[in-house]
């Protein structure tokens, strides 16, 4: 029997052939190299059993990776992105395209310092120039990069910040020379064309991994630099979809706030489980209206949706600035008492 525990690549593969059936595995085995056909097979050999939610688990893995390069071929990595939010959220959505993007990509930059703890790092580039800092955070994960971000003295955090949002592309042999500098003062404690990067998407990933005062520090500075793009941050900061980080306190307080047309319009198309959140927090009597409301829309135009939505999201962030609500970030911050 295979173990509960995280499996590798190769054994997840292996479930997910036993689960397709020989028909269906010897089509896309035979496509696969030699040496992953291999391992795939001495893994199938050593496989007694597996649980059928294991498969069922691995199977609807598989769908949804497979999915994500079909949008990605679409419409670019940011529709990919967009709609599989929509319909998983954001961080399942996060977590498919990142498998994806491990998969495709033979060369990713920084590897070891993706590897590397966030203070290892931060004592390592903290005494960069500010450019060579948002390049690096960049390519980290965005909690990593958070967490340097936070640390970072008061008075670069907003220079760094601008760099990382107006960054586009960055040659190759940059990269690579400051990869190899990096790589070297990292070695003792880690083992181990143009490139586009950074942009508004990357450092709302960055903010949204930080504490509130680490934020508004950085977004108050950008303001103060390049009040357009602060705003187009501010915007980007909290989804729709991130209601569901919300507790119910905060959502009945938001519910309050928000027409019921702005919310039938705004929930249209929505996942399940944001509908569900706001269902749960209102009456029944309130929920079965909202619910009608929703079914009279009929076809409605995706712009429209988004534009309540993202009067939802204002309101959001404006009863936190206020106090009334709180938003749940990473590390300390995350924690309610």
């Amino acid at each position: 029997m295979v173990k509960e525990n995280k499996l590798t690549g190769v054994q997840k593969a292996a479930i997910l052939f036993i689960t397709l059936g020989p028909e269906a595995a010897s089509g896309i085995i035979k496509k696969l190299p030699d040496s992953e056909i291999q391992k795939i097979t001495y893994e199938i050999a050593n496989i007694t059993s597996v649980k059928q939610e294991q498969r069922g688990e691995i199977l609807e893995e598989f769908i949804e990776i497979n999915k994500a390069k079909d949008y990605i071929l679409e419409g670019g990595f940011e529709y990919a992105k967009n709609l599989l939010s929509k319909a998983l959220g954001t961080q399942r959505a996060r977590e498919i395209l990142d498998k994806v993007t491990e998969a495709t990509q033979q060369y990713r930059p920084f590897a070891i310092a993706r590897k590397a703890d966030a203070h290892q790092l931060l004592n390592v580039i903290s005494n960069e120039h500010p450019q060579t800092i948002a390049l690096i955070l960049c390519y980290l994960q965005p909690d990593k990069s958070g967490q340097i971000m936070a640390e970072l003295p008061e008075d670069i955090q907003t220079d760094v910040a601008f760099r990382v949002a107006t960054m586009d592309t960055t040659s190759p042999m940059v990269i690579k020379e400051i990869e190899k500098v990096l790589n070297s003062k990292l070695s003792s404690v880690v083992r181990t064309d143009t490139t586009s990067i950074g942009g508004v998407e990357t450092i709302v990933d960055i903010l949204n991994q930080v504490d509130r005062t680490t934020e508004k520090n950085i977004t108050e500075g950008l303001e103060r630099e390049d009040p357009e793009l602060a705003e187009k941050i501010k915007q980007s900061m909290f989804v729709f979809e991130d209601i569901l980080t919300l507790d119910d306190v905060s959502i009945q307080r938001v519910l309050r706030e928000v027409e019921s047309k702005e919310l039938a319009l705004a929930l249209k198309g929505c996942s399940e489980g944001v509908a569900d959140a706001i269902f749960r927090n209102q009456s029944k009597r309130a929920a079965t209206s909202l619910k009608e409301d929703i079914e009279f829309l009929g076809p409605v135009r995706l712009m429209d949706v988004e534009k309540s939505q993202q009067k939802v999201v204002s309101i959001i962030r404006r009863l936190e600035d206020a106090g009334e609500i709180i938003i749940s970030r990473g590390g300390e911050d995350a924690i309610i008492v």
